[in-house]
């Protein structure tokens, strides 16, 4: 066993396993090591537009095919059936209230679909964690990548000019000389304890529990409610988002027929359940919010969980660094803020790409990224997981009242459709480094932080949803806010709450991505999924490519 690398990996997720293998291929020396075994069970598993953008940019700069296959279902099913995954064409939203069934009243149904691709080849996945994750770490192994399971780390020693780290593996002590640490673990992982890095989460505004698994046998919302308007896509292909008094539930449908769900539930509504059931008592606890969502039990009543209904009282966590000399952490072991938008694996990607191009940088020099690049890495993470966090608190104000809650998710929409219309249709070797969520966008980046006070002074001076007046008042506010980078046609009451991918939309709106309708036609097919596909260079084929200019780019 080797006892020195250039750079060693704690965590074996797709993000770490991802990263391992780019860094292999720009010809680093990389130990990856894993406290456990694959295949594994792992949640975090819905990708979106920007998340395959990503991947895309990854696989085709780096020669990785797999990815660029992985990025769309079409492709996915195609090049890797074997893989389980689900058809993810949008997000699908309910209200539900106690004790009643949901009601279906036709357009004006407490229902809300924002479709995310055009048709099903070109669509998002669910991402069947397990799979996909001993995927990646069998093609970091494939690449080169020293990849070391069954792994306990004690130790890790800072000095001026290396890492070394130190543990057991199968119970043999062993120690691991590296010039650069990165932490791809979870939660309150190996470089936090490590380094005593104090939480940040008495800064966030977000907090929610969770009780979750994976199920057979749910029921499809289309035979439960029949007779809905038809959508934009089928209701069940989607991130299906249930929204109820004591928080929301997840609904994720794979393509074998497995579903992973899971409520997330705030603090009040913990505290409701207790006069019911213990919470602490997990498959009480499911059953208990089933019975009080006849609709949600229609669903889930038969269903058979695959695993044992698992709970955890606290889901978000927060450090205060990120990065810092000879050290980076993918920003799972950073921060997490809640699956309501699918931001994680969109966001992990994203580090890869930046994390990928600081080494790429460093590769002809130091061979580690200088303190520069790891200071802006850190400060982008910061950032971002406060902009999700005010995205995603917003969302848990409105949650009571659903035009307030419709009108919030309108403010994501609007900033994940605008940055993927750039970097489709306008891309740089630079966009890694754009600020994730709106961060930076003069427009977008102070939106969040304003709704979220605009919300709480609804709720907050009433103690309820607010009047109609004042509801209303907010759904102007934000259609008016999003305008100057509202390319989808979102917030518009004549849709009733029904968006498909609308390019007639987005053609008219040329304008507001600084193109001529003509420049914007001419990149229509990158949109619709017409492009002829790259041809992938291996690395050898690619040659050198430098690395000092692909740090460009504003982010703050």
């Amino acid at each position: 066993m080797k006892q020195s690398c250039e750079v060693v990996i704690v965590g074996s997720g797709f993000a770490g396993s991802l990263l391992a293998r780019v860094l292999a291929v720009l010809g680093y020396d990389v130990v990856l090591l894993e406290r456990g075994i694959h295949p594994r069970f792992a949640i975090g598993e819905s990708s979106t537009p920007l998340a395959n953008l990503s991947l895309e940019r990854i696989g085709i700069r780096y020669g990785l095919e797999d990815c660029y296959n992985l990025a769309t279902h079409g492709r996915w099913l195609v090049h890797y059936p074997e893989i389980r995954r689900g058809l993810k064409r949008g997000f699908t939203y309910y209200r539900h209230h106690p004790h009643q069934e949901f009601a279906d009243r036709g357009l004006d149904s407490e229902r809300l679909l924002v479709a995310a691709s055009p048709h099903d080849s070109l669509s998002d996945t669910h991402w069947l964690r397990a799979d996909v994750d001993h995927h990646f770490v069998r093609e970091a192994d494939a690449a080169g990548v020293d990849y070391r399971d069954r792994v306990e780390l004690t130790r890790a020693d800072f000095e001026p000019d290396s890492v070394r780290v130190s543990g057991t593996r199968d119970g043999t002590p062993f120690e691991l000389r590296a010039n650069f640490l990165i932490d791809a673990s979870g939660p309150g992982g190996f470089l936090a304890r490590q380094l005593s890095i104090p939480s940040g989460l008495n800064k966030t505004e977000t907090r929610a529990a969770i009780v979750f698994s994976h199920f057979d046998g749910v029921g499809l919302m289309k035979d439960i409610a029949p007779g809905l308007p038809e959508g934009p896509y089928p209701d069940d292909w989607a991130a299906v988002h249930h929204v109820i008094d004591e928080g929301w539930m997840y609904s994720l449908r794979f393509d074998d027929g497995v579903t992973s769900a899971g409520f997330l539930l705030t603090p009040a509504g913990v505290a409701s359940m207790k006069s019911v059931v213990d919470p602490t008592n997990a498959e009480a606890l499911w059953r208990a919010l089933l019975e009080r969502y006849p609709t949600l039990e229609s669903a889930f009543g038969e269903a058979t969980p695959l695993m044992p209904i698992a709970f955890r009282p606290l889901i978000q966590h927060r450090l205060t660094r990120a990065a810092g000399e000879r050290w980076a952490m993918m920003p799972h072991a950073y921060g997490f803020v809640d699956p309501l938008f699918s931001t994680g694996i969109a966001w992990g990607l994203r580090a890869v790409e930046r994390l990928a191009l600081a080494f790429e940088s460093a590769s002809s020099g130091r061979r580690v990224p200088d303190l520069a690049t790891l200071t802006r890495y850190d400060a982008a993470l910061s950032a971002e997981a406060d902009q999700i966090d005010l995205v995603v608190a917003g969302a848990y104000e409105a949650m009571a009242h659903f035009d307030l809650f419709a009108a919030q998710t309108m403010l994501y929409f609007a900033t994940v459709s605008f940055a993927e219309a750039n970097q489709r249709l306008a891309p740089t070797e630079s966009v890694a480094w754009n600020g994730f969520l709106g961060v930076g966008d003069s427009v977008l980046g102070s939106l969040p932080r304003e709704s979220l006070t605009r919300l709480r002074e609804i709720t907050e001076r009433r103690g309820e949803p607010g009047t109609a007046d004042e509801r209303r008042k907010f759904v102007d506010w934000i259609t008016q806010a999003i305008a100057p980078r509202n390319i989808a046609g979102l917030a518009d009451p004549a849709r009733r709450n029904l968006y498909p991918v609308d390019f007639e939309v987005l053609v008219a709106r040329h304008a507001l991505l600084g193109m001529s309708r003509e420049q914007l036609l001419k990149g229509l097919p990158a949109m619709r999924g017409m492009a002829p596909p790259p041809r992938i260079q291996s690395p050898r084929e690619r040659g050198h490519v430098p690395g000092a200019e692909l740090l460009g780019g504003d982010l703050l």
